[in-house]
């Protein structure tokens, strides 16, 4: 089982920027994801995760949610197993835990949803404040 860990959080003032990481570890080629993405979750939401960003490993192409589109962006580096979501122009409600997935079976209508994503990290945590 491929095990995911996130760094990158913390906190900052509305306006500021981060940039989370999640290197993966265990891997195995025969499973390769096809989604890579970054969830949002807040406690609110009991256990929903929200889709931020996701992308494609075949043809690398990158999909974003509302609340991240013109303000973050996801990456890959395939050398390192890492995963990177670029936060800039952070606002109060960005705070919440951020979990990186690997979907390996992502039906593409659901690649969005996390319960299509079946390795997580532990998550980091991103506070912003006015």
């Amino acid at each position: 089982q491929v095990q995911l860990v996130e760094s990158g959080g913390g906190s900052v003032q509305v306006g500021g920027s981060l940039r989370l990481s999640c290197v993966a570890s265990r891997y195995r080629f025969i499973n390769k994801p096809m989604y890579m993405g970054w969830f949002h979750q807040t406690p609110g939401n009991g256990r929903e995760r929200e889709g931020v960003a996701i992308i494609n490993t075949d043809g690398g192409l990158a999909e974003y949610g509302d609340s991240a589109k013109g303000r973050f962006t996801i990456s890959r580096d395939d050398a390192t197993n890492t995963l990177y979501l670029q936060m800039n122009n952070l606002k109060p409600e960005d705070s919440g835990m951020y979990f990186c997935g690997w979907c390996v079976n992502c039906a593409s209508p659901y690649r969005f949803r996390w319960p299509s994503y079946s390795a997580w990290g532990q998550g980091t945590q991103v506070t912003v404040s006015s």
